[in-house]
Order: structure tokens, then C-alpha cells, then sequence
């Protein structure tokens, strides 16, 4: 292992992590007063995702590999399927709230494990890129990429906390409405 594995591996985590980030901002819109350990545990479940996605499709590659192409086709609309769901989920109760002016739950770990599952979903084709990675190796690549999502995560909340508390009563309207443009955006990209 090299300086080049390691700057790919660094690369391949900053370029997956980039829909985790969006989703890691609505969230700390949604949850403007989020404690630092709700912060870590919505950071730590996409790092895991992330890492958990590429050694899938590695392991898919190396056993698996013609049944992976087949699944392959509907990546693209799980994460819209996802994504909209849980948008529109926030968009809903953000519309109650503001009629109702109830407290703010802010994101539930089953919410949190399906945004997981589609923001990274799209990982699983790169056991593709490092398929001729031994065990090792790809292991290793799968960490570093777990280690830049979990600090890029841990900026879209900062961010989206920041900003959460300047919009008050419509962050969780523009959270879900985050989430239903990255859901599209995974959709148009993967088609």
C-alpha cells in the first residue's frame, strides 16, 4: 500500500460521501439543537454504510458478480424511492409542526438507517473499482472511506445546524426538501 492507494481511497471517500453530507446538513436542519453524540451516531451510521457498501461489492464481484449487474439496474431507484420517502415524511411533519407548534423529535435511528442505506447504496458499485484489490486492501480503502464520510458528515451537520437555527420553523420543510432533490439527483445520475 501506497501514497496513491491511500490519496484514491481519500478521493473515492470524499466523492461517495457527498450525498451523506446533503443528508447529514438536512438533518441538522431538521435538529438544530442535536448534542454532540447524536451528531457522531448520525456521522458514524454513514461512515458504516459507506464502508459496509464497497466491501459488499467486492465481496459481490469476487463471488457473485453476474447477479450484482442485474441488481445494479435498480440502485438508482431504491435511493429515490428512499429519499423521497423520508423527504417527504419531513416535509409532512414539518407542515403539522408548524400548525401544531409541537417539539421537534428530530431524526429516529430507523430514519437514520434508511438514509444510510440510500446515500450509500450507490457505493456498492465501487467493489467494481477495487476489485482487484486483495481482501487487505480493500478493507483498508473501506476504512479511509468510512473516516473522510464520518468528518465530511460531521460538517453537513455543523452546517445544517448552523442554519437550522436561523430558520427555525421551515428547516424541516427545507430538509425534506433536501432530501427529495438528492433522492432525484441519485435518480437522474444513476439512469
Amino acid at each position: 500500500m501506497d501514497f496513491r492507494f491511500f490519496l484514491n481511497s481519500v478521493l473515492l471517500g470524499a466523492g461517495l460521501s457527498m450525498d451523506a453530507f446533503s443528508v447529514s446538513m438536512a438533518n441538522g436542519l431538521n435538529e438544530p439543537y442535536m448534542k454532540r453524540g447524536k451528531m457522531c451516531e448520525i456521522a458514524g451510521v454513514f461512515a458504516v454504510f459507506q464502508a459496509l457498501m464497497p466491501m459488499i461489492g467486492w465481496f459481490f464481484v469476487h463471488t457473485l458478480a453476474r447477479y450484482f449487474k442485474m441488481f445494479e439496474k435498480c440502485i438508482p431507484w431504491l435511493a429515490l424511492l428512499l429519499l423521497v420517502f423520508i423527504g417527504g415524511k419531513m416535509i409532512r411533519e414539518g407542515t403539522l409542526k408548524n400548525k401544531e407548534e409541537s417539539g421537534n423529535p428530530g431524526v429516529a435511528f430507523g430514519a437514520l438507517l434508511i438514509q444510510g442505506t440510500a446515500t450509500s447504496i450507490d457505493a456498492l458499485s465501487v467493489g467494481f473499482t477495487i476489485a482487484y484489490y486483495d481482501f487487505l486492501m480493500a478493507f483498508t480503502a473501506s476504512v479511509i472511506i468510512a473516516a473522510v464520510t464520518f468528518a465530511v458528515c460531521i460538517c453537513g451537520l455543523v452546517l445544517g445546524k448552523l442554519f437550522g437555527t436561523r430558520l427555525s420553523d421551515k428547516a424541516q420543510i427545507l430538509g425534506g426538501v433536501i432530501l427529495i432533490i438528492i433522492g432525484v439527483e441519485v435518480f437522474v445520475s444513476g439512469i
